[in-house]
């Protein structure tokens, strides 16, 4: 991976890093401290509860991507030690996968004239669960190469002992 490529994404890691935690920090503020401009009724209460727990999935996803493209560039990202951030995004999706059912569970009732908002919704559910599977499929391939580069390592420890 080259080095424009590393410090952009790098860049847009931390941006989108740095404003999810200014929009966490200001929606936990308007929780705590009763500010609410719309006297916190309880569907609003809970869909910024939802919203922040998304932003944090966000958050845990960046760290691994990060932590990865470190890996890349170290050239060690074909080892066992990668697995627990890809495992990391992973779960990550499939938490904010979950938090969209709840919201679109929230959106439901309001939505008995004209129940496609709600199947439109559940259907973005399933396409961020699609992208769990479509990283876990690139997991899988992960745990092919490491298998080769284990065992491609050993029989390059066996062919110097012979030589």
């Amino acid at each position: 991976m080259g080095q424009l490529t590393v410090r952009a994404l790098r860049a847009v890691l931390v941006v989108v890093l740095a404003g999810t935690v200014f929009v966490q920090a200001g929606m936990v503020w308007v929780l705590v401290s009763g500010n609410d401009p719309e006297d916190g009724s309880l569907p609003l209460t809970a869909l910024r509860v939802i919203t922040i727990l998304g932003m944090l999935a966000a958050q845990v996803a960046l760290v691994c991507v990060w932590r990865l493209v470190t890996m890349v560039r170290r050239e060690t990202v074909f080892s066992h030690a990668a697995f627990r951030y890809v495992d990391g995004v992973i779960g990550a999706i499939v938490a904010a996968a979950l938090l969209w059912f709840t919201v679109t569970a929230l959106n439901a009732p309001g939505q008995r004239d004209d129940p496609g908002v709600s199947v439109i919704m559940a259907g973005v559910g399933l396409a961020i669960l699609g992208v769990a599977l479509i990283v876990l499929v690139l997991r899988m391939l992960l745990a092919q190469a490491v298998a080769r580069d284990v065992e491609a390592s050993r029989m390059q420890a066996e062919l110097d002992e012979v030589i």
